[in-house]
C-alpha cells in the first residue's frame, strides 16, 4: 500500500477514526497493530510471517540477555539473534548476489559451475525493520535500554505502519515509551501533521515523479553515451528525484504518526547545503547514518585506534552502508566513494590549520558547491544499472564520450533545471534554520496560499502511483 495512493487515504481515514473513538488505550493499540499488519500485507501477505519471526526472536532474546549475568551466555544469545536477523536479510536480499559472484569466481578458476535460478522476491522494507529490531537487542545487550514490558508495545515498535517499510529507522527508546500511555494528537499537532503529509506528497508526486523523473529516467534509460548537457541534467535531476522521493516518504511518515499523536525523528536536514561529507551524513538519511555510527563504526574502534585504523573503519562502515542499499557492486562503489570522501576530508582537516577565511561566506558557499558536485558523482553509481553504464555516464559528463546522443528535450531540461536550482537555494536558506520557525514567522495568509498551491498541484498532476525508490532497499 503506497502513501501516494487513494487506498492509503481511505485506510488512514479509518485508522484515524478508530484511534479517536472512545475505546480503551489497549484496544487502540491492538487496532494500530492490526492496521500495521494489514498495511504490510497489502504487498504480500506471506511476508507478514517474517515480521512475526523477527518480533518473536528479538522479544525473547532481549529478555534472556537481560536476565543473564553470564557474559559468555549473553554474547551467545546476541549472536543467535544477529544470525537470525542477518540470515533472513541475507537469504532474501543477497542470496542471488552471492550466487552470481560465486559463479563468476568459479569460472575464473576454470570450473564450469551452473548456478540455479534465484527467483526470490525481496520483502519490502526488510532492511529497515531488520536494523530496527537489531538495534533493540543490541541496546539491551549493551545495557543502554531495558526490554519492553509489553509484547504488544514491542510488536507495535517493530510494525508501526507509518515508518515500517522505509523508515525513519527508530530506536527503541524513541518509540516504545510512547506506547505506554494514551496518545491522541492535539489540534496543533494534527494540523501540523496534515501539513507535513501535504508537503511529503508534494515532494513525491509533483517534484520527484512529475518534474524530475522524466529527465533522470530519460538519461539513465539511454542505451549509449549522452551529450554533456543531457548527462548533467539527468544526474542533477536524479539528485533531486531521490531527495524528494525519500524525504517525501519520511515527511509523510512523520506527519502520519503525528496525526495519531506519536513523534518520529527527522530523517533529513537540507543535505544539499552540506559543507563537507561529514556534514552531509549529519543531514542525509540521519536515522541510518547514526545507526551505522553507533552500531558499526564505534564498536569496530571508530577514531580511537589511530589515524590509519580510523580511515579503515570509515571505509568499512561506508562500504557496508552501500551494500545495505542493494545487492550490487555499484552500491558498494557508491559507499566506497563516500568512505573515500570522508577519509580525505578528515585527512585535510588534520593537515591544514584552521584559517580565518574558512569562516567567510564565499568559502562556505564554494565548499558546499564542491560537496554537491562530488555527491552527484556518487549518485551516478547509485542510479546506474551497471558499472559500464556508470562509466559511460561519467565520460558523457566529462564530454569525452564516443558518439554521444541527444535524448532530452527542453520540456524535460528546463523544469529539472528550475527545480534543482530552487532546491539547492532552499536548502542553503534553511541550512541554519528550522522549517517550524520559518512557518511560525510567516503570515498566515501566505501559509494558506502555499498550502492551497501544493494541493492544487497534487490534484492536477495526480501522480502515477509509482513506488518510492527506497522501497527496493
Amino acid at each position: 500500500m503506497l502513501f501516494n495512493s487513494l487506498t492509503f487515504l481511505v485506510f488512514f481515514a479509518i485508522v484515524l477514526a478508530l484511534h479517536n473513538a472512545p475505546f480503551p488505550w489497549r484496544m487502540k493499540k491492538f487496532n494500530l497493530l492490526i492496521a500495521s499488519y494489514l498495511f504490510y500485507a497489502a504487498w504480500s501477505p506471506p511476508f507478514v510471517i517474517l515480521l512475526w519471526i523477527s518480533t518473536a526472536v528479538d522479544w525473547k532474546v532481549a529478555q534472556w540477555i537481560h536476565r543473564s549475568d553470564d557474559t559468555a551466555r549473553r554474547r551467545f544469545i546476541l549472536i543467535l539473534s544477529m544470525a537470525t536477523n542477518l540470515g533472513i536479510l541475507g537469504y532474501f536480499k543477497y542470496g542471488g548476489f552471492l550466487l552470481e559472484n560465486f559463479t563468476v569466481t568459479m569460472a575464473a578458476m576454470g570450473v564450469n559451475y551452473q548456478a540455479p535460478d534465484w527467483n526470490i522476491i525481496l520483502p519490502v522494507g526488510i532492511s529497515f525493520y531488520t536494523f530496527q529490531t537489531m538495534a533493540y537487542s543490541l541496546d539491551v545487550y549493551l545495557k543502554r535500554a531495558e526490554p519492553a514490558k509489553s509484547l504488544l508495545d514491542f510488536s507495535l515498535f517493530v510494525t508501526f505502519f507509518p515508518q515500517l517499510v522505509a523508515g525513519p529507522i527508530v530506536r527503541p527508546s524513541q518509540l516504545v515509551p510512547q506506547f505506554a500511555t494514551p496518545k491522541k494528537a492535539t489540534p496543533p499537532q494534527f494540523y501540523w501533521g496534515l501539513g507535513l503529509i501535504t508537503i511529503g506528497m508534494f515532494e513525491k508526486i509533483v517534484l520527484a515523479d512529475s518534474f524530475l523523473a522524466p529527465a533522470a529516467d530519460g538519461a539513465f534509460g539511454a542505451a549509449g553515451a549522452l551529450a554533456p548537457l543531457d548527462a548533467w541534467t539527468g544526474v542533477l535531476a536524479f539528485s533531486g528525484q531521490i531527495f524528494f522521493d525519500f524525504s517525501g516518504y519520511s515527511t509523510i511518515a512523520i506527519g502520519t504518526a503525528l496525526c495519531l499523536g506519536f513523534a518520529l525523528p527527522n530523517n533529513f536536514l537540507y543535505p544539499y547545503a552540506a559543507i563537507g561529507f561529514s556534514d552531509f551524513w549529519r543531514r542525509w538519511h540521519i536515522s541510518l547514518s547514526t545507526w551505522l555510527r553507533d552500531y558499526l563504526y564505534i564498536p569496530i574502534g571508530g577514531n580511537k585506534r589511530g589515524r590509519i585504523r580510523t580511515y579503515v573503519n570509515l571505509m568499512i562502515t561506508m562500504l557496508l552502508g552501500g551494500l545495505w542499499h542493494g545487492a550490487s557492486w555499484t552500491f558498494v562503489i557508491w559507499g566506497g566513494l563516500h568512505g573515500l570522501y570522508l577519509s580525505v576530508e578528515r585527512m585535510l582537516r588534520e593537515a591544514i590549520p584552521e584559517q580565518n577565511w574558512f569562516r567567510s561566506l564565499w568559502f562556505k558557499i564554494a565548499m558546499a558547491l564542491v560537496t554537491y558536485f562530488l555527491i552527484n558523482i556518487t549518485w551516478v553509481f547509485f542510479r546506474a544499472q551497471s558499472f559500464d553504464q556508470a562509466m559511460t555516464m561519467l565520460a558523457s559528463m566529462a564530454g569525452i564520450a564516443v558518439e554521444p546522443e541527444k535524448v532530452l528535450y527542453l520540456n524535460e531540461i528546463v523544469p529539472a533545471a528550475i527545480i534543482i536550482a530552487g532546491m539547492v537555494a532552499t536548502h542553503w536558506y534553511l541550512r541554519m534554520r528550522s522549517m517550524e520557525d520559518v512557518i511560525a514567522a510567516a503570515p498566515k495568509w501566505l501559509i494558506g496560499v502555499i498550502w492551497t498551491f501544493m494541493l492544487f498541484m497534487l490534484m492536477i498532476t495526480q501522480g502515477s502511483d509509482s513506488a518510492f525508490i527506497y522501497f527496493q532497499f
